[in-house]
């Protein structure tokens, strides 16, 4: 498995990046609901076979939250691989030709925009059609399991799902980051897995997967409210995912490989 350097991984992610950023919108707006959808059928393979290990989880919690978090990854790999677009991802890829001065803010927000809009479609798609639709989880204790992790998502106050959303993302734009490192396919989906594996397992907050694991948990009966779940936990996770990926992904890594003086010309 041979490896590319660090440096080069920021200018592979920033072109990467950059040649989605100029796509049309609708080929990109696609690749945004493929991302949700991508996402969020890596959260449903974690509810399924975590959810439905109650006496582990009585037991020995901690493992179940180890086999959720080395399952959700499949996600980000699918995005990754197939080629999709993700929000959280972009935090910090998009920052990269900005700030080679490929991008204007202008571009940049409406990027950030459109995938975050896009990813929530794709998100709903796999949650209320192909979960609640489909009665996957009825009858099992995957149920009880996923309304229960929807609830716990909202009993944090503001601050602490900030922070564990700078958290999620931090570790998921490395995951992005990594992938980046292997041009082979077992490469690409270790490098992605180890981040997020860590992500998921730690509980913190990630903006896009709980556009999947709030809403199935609403559309299959739980007692949330919508404006609970933007208010409580996805504008504190969103605003965290954005730091995480930006700041601590993105704007260190092209500060600390000069990423800003190794423009290509276009």
């Amino acid at each position: 498995m041979s490896l590319i350097a660090p440096a080069q991984i920021g200018l592979a992610f920033s072109n990467a990046s950059l040649e989605k950023a100029r796509l049309p919108y609708t080929r990109f707006i696609l690749l945004a609901v493929l991302g949700g959808c991508f996402i969020a059928f890596g959260g449903l393979l974690s509810v399924v076979v975590a959810g439905n290990l109650p006496e582990l989880q009585l037991h020995n919690p901690g493992l179940v939250k180890w086999i959720s978090g080395a399952l959700f990854p499949v996600g980000l790999i699918m995005v990754s691989v197939a080629g999709a677009d993700l929000f959280t991802s972009d935090c910090a890829g998009m920052l990269l030709p900005w700030i080679r001065k490929q991008l204007t803010w202008k571009d940049l927000l409406i990027v950030w925009g459109l995938s975050y809009f896009f990813n929530f479609v794709g998100a709903q798609f796999v949650a209320w059609l192909m979960t609640h639709q489909t009665g996957i989880l009825e009858g099992s204790s995957a149920l009880k399991y996923v309304h229960n992790l929807a609830e716990h998502k909202l009993q944090s106050d503001f601050w602490t799902v900030f922070i564990k959303g700078i958290g999620a993302n931090w570790l998921v734009c490395l995951g992005t980051w990594m992938g980046f490192a292997s041009k082979d396919l077992s490469g690409k989906a270790l490098g992605i897995w180890i981040p997020v594996m860590l992500f998921v397992t730690l509980g913190y907050e990630h903006s896009i997967a709980n556009m999947f694991f709030i809403p199935t948990a609403i559309y299959t009966g739980a007692d949330i409210q919508w404006s609970s779940f933007v208010v409580d936990n996805l504008i504190p996770a969103t605003l965290g995912n954005i730091v995480g990926g930006a700041v601590l992904v993105g704007g260190i890594y092209a500060y600390i490989f000069g990423l800003n003086k190794q423009v290509n010309p276009d």
